[in-house]
């Protein structure tokens, strides 16, 4: 008996710090690699406003290719990851100091929850220390999937975040902002009165007494997998669509949306096609 115990216990002992292994590697952020002004690309309008990259559920370090794409095309360099854990400790690597075609890439410790809720709560924490640590004024956004809903309830739950770090570009990859909709719907503004999704609500409301007076584009983009036009697989058009309904209500809000056919959910932050037209949408010349 007690030989099968210790075996029992060495298997679990095993496994576990194989688990920590794996998450360890998932969340070493992305080597970066600094932009030399001798390499800068014709096409490519290089700002001090810096990119912001919010992975989704159980998003990591693999789910943004886009880094280490755009630091081997001279488009934009990787300068801070910055993480979080359930409790809201923050951890830095790198350093951000008006670098041109900055990234931030944002890593939660554990975003394997049920809802998307506690990760609000600590990235809101990490908005906050980014503005006051480093005195982000203004700010692009690249989120995924529930990393998108995250922001927008967080930015748009904040009083001080919308009075001190204005948003420039944001791009929403699949991301769902009402959840409650059939997926065989198609977009209509009147369907803001049939969701039954309390977060959407609150959403609407913030967004509506969202005092704006600076432009913005949002830009909405989702995929659709083959065979259906509804869905990318994992979230369906209706909820990204329902975006629309709540940028209404500013004039000054740009926004944009398209569908890649044919694409995953996991294929909208790694097909090529779609990384050109990101980097197109943040730092192309006009």
């Amino acid at each position: 008996m007690k030989k099968s115990l210790k075996i029992a216990g060495i298997s679990i002992g095993s496994l576990v710090l194989l688990a920590f292994g794996i998450q360890g590697f998932l969340l070493r952020g992305t080597p970066g690699q600094s932009l030399s002004p001798q390499n800068y690309q014709d096409k490519v309008d290089y700002s001090s406003v810096p990119t912001l990259l919010i992975p989704g559920w159980g998003g990591s370090t693999i789910t943004y290719k886009m880094i280490k794409y755009y630091q081997q095309k001279n488009i934009a360099q990787k300068v801070l990851t910055i993480w979080v854990a359930p409790n809201g400790r923050i951890w830095t690597e790198g350093n951000f100091h008006g670098q041109k075609n900055a990234l931030i890439q944002v890593l939660f410790t554990w975003n394997y929850n049920g809802t998307y809720h506690p990760q609000i709560k600590q990235l809101t924490t990490v908005l906050n220390y980014l503005q006051k640590h480093y005195h982000m004024q203004k700010i692009n956004v690249v989120a995924h999937s529930y990393g998108g809903t995250e922001f927008i309830h967080a930015y748009m739950g904040s009083k001080y975040l919308q009075d001190h770090m204005r948003l420039n570009k944001v791009v929403f990859l699949g991301v769902p902002v009402e959840e409650s909709l059939s997926d065989q719907l198609k977009y209509r503004y009147h369907l803001v009165n049939k969701s039954t999704d309390k977060n959407f609500h609150q959403l609407f409301l913030e967004m509506k007494n969202w005092q704006l007076n600076y432009p913005v584009e949002i830009y909405n983009l989702m995929g659709s997998e083959e065979g259906s036009k509804t869905t990318d697989g994992a979230v369906p058009h209706i909820q990204s669509e329902m975006l629309k309904s709540l940028v209404k209500a500013h004039p000054s809000i740009r926004y944009h949306q398209k569908v890649y056919p044919k694409t995953t959910h996991f294929q909208l932050h790694h097909r090529t096609k779609i990384l050109n037209n990101i980097a197109n949408i943040l730092w192309g010349r006009n």
